[in-house]
């Protein structure tokens, strides 16, 4: 009995000593960890700076607009009948007065034929009624009866001559004819659609600016426009029209820029982007677009500053600074507030990096940051 409980006590104390020994080391595992893990310095984080620049910007005022002809109008006709000749190619460029469609006329010519037999014969007839009336042969009554049979038939010629021209369709302007609306042979209807006729050079944008815009407007301020169509290219244009009054609903106020497109590149009812100069020179800070974090407690970026890690080895660290960011241009935007001139900050990477991370500056493959990009074909 005694000898039992004499190896149960053995084990009890074996199993209490290897229990020991593990927890020791683990408990020693732990420390080292914890150790290691308040001397670990974490890698720096790849990334690309800029430098906070000053320039000057021109005041300008950006907005979205749209693309108008000078003059536009559906070509239509004024009187019933059949198309018999179409003489324009949809797509061409036509001149004022040129021939667009021809209906046909063989009634009407006809009636004029014959309206101007009758005005020959009452102008002989009036003739001699006013010899008659020298000589006395004829009273004043027929000579006025005469002359108003004359009047008239000449009245009918003209009208005959008028609606005989009505007939032929001919471009009010000079521009660019679109696809035509109707077909050799078909009986189309007073008012009836033949094309749409558009003038394209110049051309026009009109935008909506904020009504804080109005006290810089002026007449024949400058304008640029680009669209996404032609990237790259630039439209140098005057604005021709602020209108008198300001939208209640919007609070916004419609400006109309003139601009020449001898190479009827820009198109009617194009999307443009429409920037319109105001004021002088003003100086700006600027950095690339790509360095700030936009959110809504505010708009951040990473400056880089230098400093000296726990061994007093110096290292680039990325600081956290808010800005308040203004007007953009190109791959720039400039800062209002929240940066000096000169200072560096991160412009690609930013996303991944917490404040006062390390980091390591490679600029050998950075973007450039410019003022108007243009894309390349690489």
């Amino acid at each position: 009995m005694r000898s039992k409980t004499r190896q149960r006590i053995v084990v009890a104390v074996g199993v209490v000593v290897v229990t020991a020994i593990l927890a020791g080391v683990k408990v020693g595992q732990i420390v080292t960890m914890v150790r290691a893990g308040e001397s670990f310095v974490p890698p720096p984080l790849a990334v690309t700076s800029a430098e906070v620049k000053a320039s000057e910007w021109n005041g300008a005022t950006t907005a979205i607009g749209s693309l108008v002809a000078e003059r536009s109008v559906v070509v239509a006709s004024q009187l019933p009948g059949a198309v018999k000749e179409i003489a324009f190619t949809a797509g061409t460029l036509v001149r004022r007065g040129e021939v667009l469609v021809r209906l046909d006329t063989s009634v009407e010519e006809a009636e004029l034929a014959s309206a101007v037999s009758e005005a020959s014969l009452a102008r002989i007839a009036f003739e001699r009624s006013l010899k008659l009336r020298d000589g006395e042969a004829a009273s004043q009554a027929d000579l006025d009866a005469a002359e108003a049979r004359h009047a008239q038939a000449d009245a009918a010629v003209a009208r005959l001559q008028a609606t005989v021209a009505k007939m032929t369709i001919r471009a009010p302007f000079d521009g660019r004819i679109a696809i035509r609306q109707v077909e050799l042979g078909q009986v189309v209807s007073a008012g009836s659609p033949i094309a749409s006729l558009q003038s394209v050079s110049p051309i026009l944008a009109d935008v909506w600016l904020p009504q804080q815009a109005l006290a810089e407007l002026a007449l024949g301020q400058r304008v640029r426009v680009r669209t996404d169509t032609f990237p790259g290219a630039v439209w140098e244009g005057e604005v021709t029209t602020i209108n008198p009054e300001v939208d209640p609903d919007t609070r916004n106020v419609r400006v109309r820029a003139t601009f020449p497109n001898a190479d009827g590149r820009l198109r009617p009812g194009m999307f443009a982007n429409v920037e319109v100069e105001a004021g002088g020179a003003r100086p700006v800070l600027t950095i690339p677009a790509t360095a700030v974090i936009f959110a809504p407690y505010g708009n951040s970026v990473f400056a880089i500053e230098r400093q000296d890690d726990k061994l007093g080895k110096p290292i680039t660290v990325a600081r956290q600074r808010f800005v308040r960011t203004g007007e953009r241009r190109g791959d720039l935007v400039a800062v209002l507030s929240g940066l000096k001139a000169g200072e560096t900050v991160v412009s690609t990477g930013a996303f991944k990096l917490r404040n006062g991370a390390a980091v390591a500056v490679n600029n050998a493959l950075a973007p450039a940051a410019q003022l108007a990009p243009k894309p390349t074909d690489e």
